[in-house]
This record gives C-alpha cells, sequence and structure tokens, in this order.
C-alpha cells in the first residue's frame, strides 16, 4: 500500500504539513517494500488557483493509496480524491511524519468524508 502523507520536508522526521493543496512536499511510503520517496509541490502550492484539484490529481499519478494530512482538503480536491478512492485520514497536523504513520497504524487518525 503506498501511503501519502503532505509535509514541510523530505524525511521521516519532516513536520506534517496541515494543508493539503499547498503542502510543501508530498512523502510516499509504501509498506508492502518498506520504500519512501517524495514529490516537491511547491509549484504547484504557489499557483492563486487549483491548487488542490492539481495535488490531488499528482497523488493519482503517484498511485496513492491513502492519504495522511492536518486538516484534509478542500471541497474541489476531496471530489477528485473521492474519484481516485483514495482514503483520506486528518488530524496529524501537529506531528511529524513518522508519529503521523504510527498513529494511522493505531488507528488514532480520523477518516475524512467528503461533505
Amino acid at each position: 500500500m503506498n501511503i501519502a502523507f503532505t509535509a514541510k520536508g523530505k524525511e521521516w522526521v519532516s513536520n506534517i504539513d496541515p494543508r493539503f493543496g499547498r503542502a510543501e512536499y508530498i512523502l510516499i511510503y509504501n509498506d508492502t517494500t518498506d520504500e519512501f520517496t517524495h514529490f516537491d509541490n511547491r509549484q504547484i502550492s504557489e499557483q492563486a488557483h487549483g491548487a488542490g484539484p492539481q495535488s490531488a490529481r499528482k497523488l493519482f499519478e503517484l498511485q496513492a493509496d491513502v492519504l495522511i494530512t492536518g486538516n484534509g482538503p478542500g471541497g474541489n480536491a476531496a471530489t477528485v480524491l473521492e474519484k481516485f478512492g483514495l482514503k483520506i485520514f486528518i488530524g496529524a497536523g501537529e506531528m511529524t511524519v513518522k508519529q503521523a504513520f504510527e498513529a494511522f497504524r493505531e488507528n488514532q487518525l480520523t477518516e475524512f468524508i467528503n461533505q
């Protein structure tokens, strides 16, 4: 499974970026192969409009199955992510990526439901 994190850096010890569309980085952890990669999202985050849906499409390209973030995506991005079948977990805004992963494994994050 590919688990995506919105982050302020490129490492396990980086803080979660509570924003989705304007997150600085998207980190991907493959828990099957134990591989860790990242995508520099800063170019998307600097756009005036449409950052959320563009970041959502990038998650699809990166073949993410799960997204862990702080506050959750906005309405347009949430709709795109929902179409991709991505599960979204929120509440990790004050954590590092590693802490967020551990909280996810322990079912301590909240599943985001698009309203």
